[in-house]
């Protein structure tokens, strides 16, 4: 269970407080009859529902000490709207409040801004694919969906990649025990090495000081600008290798030309 624990700055997650069902009612009398400690103890006694719900989000793309502090502020709303006439427990009452607040706070903070439009013709591509699929049995080609949506067909992929999350470049998506490797390492680099001659002259330096099979790496990787991938598949071992081999090439570059 402990790869599910959400890490907050300055709380100890394991020390806070949930409360009993006589507990939040006696407090909710409280609070209503003008108490504000019983306010913040209903709060405090309900952060770990927050934290429950930021686990799905604990994946490395968001900061959780803000989705934290936004997920309390949804927990806050929910106290202040909750009537124990509802016959709910406040945590079912509380969690789409919360969830709201924090999906809110990823889209309006999101780098990628995707137009309106552009979603609208996603979910109809989706709507036609799905009511097509229950009629036919099949899939319609991306030439049957932009006939009956009117498009052109480079709009379909376009218009559905447009809903997917972006990806950092840092993103780890593969570990063998030791060795990640990040989507950044699965993109060739392509930039232009010759705008920088002292650079240059001092790799070169480098790059005959350390192993050869380091500075083929390195050459292949920076300078040819392969992938791990295609270098792994050209040496006949693993990408987690060529990931290793890279690594200790580029410290053993830096001591040589430091």
């Amino acid at each position: 269970m402990a790869r599910y624990k959400v890490d907050i700055t300055g709380i100890n997650t394991n020390e806070l407080k949930v409360l009993t069902g006589d507990e939040t009612i006696k407090l909710f009398e409280r609070y209503r009859a003008g108490d504000e400690k019983a306010k913040e103890e209903l709060v405090n006694g309900n952060l770990k529902l927050v934290l429950s719900i930021l686990r799905s989000f604990n994946k490395g793309n968001y900061n959780m000490d803000d989705l934290f502090q936004v997920g309390v502020i949804g927990l806050i709303k929910a106290i202040d709207n909750f009537d124990l006439s509802y016959n709910l427990k406040l945590s079912t009452y509380a969690v789409p409040l919360i969830l709201g607040e924090v999906k809110r706070y990823i889209r309006d903070n999101t780098s990628v801004r995707v137009s309106r439009s552009i979603k609208d013709l996603a979910y109809s591509i989706i709507g036609f694919k799905e009511e097509y699929f229950n009629k036919n049995g099949v899939e319609p080609t991306n030439e049957e969906v932009a006939k009956a949506l009117d498009i052109e067909e480079y709009k379909i992929s376009y218009a559905l990649d447009a809903l997917k999350e972006p990806m950092s470049i840092f993103e780890p998506i593969y570990n063998d025990g030791g060795d990640t490797i990040y989507l950044q390492d699965q993109i060739a680099d392509k930039k232009d090495l010759n705008s920088d001659k002292d650079m240059l002259i001092s790799l070169r330096r480098g790059l005959n000081q350390i192993r050869t099979r380091e500075r083929e790496v390195l050459v292949e990787r920076y300078i040819v600008g392969k992938t791990q991938m295609e270098i792994a598949e050209a040496l006949n071992i693993s990408q987690a290798q060529v990931s290793r081999i890279e690594k200790n090439a580029i410290l053993s570059l830096k001591r040589i030309i430091k």
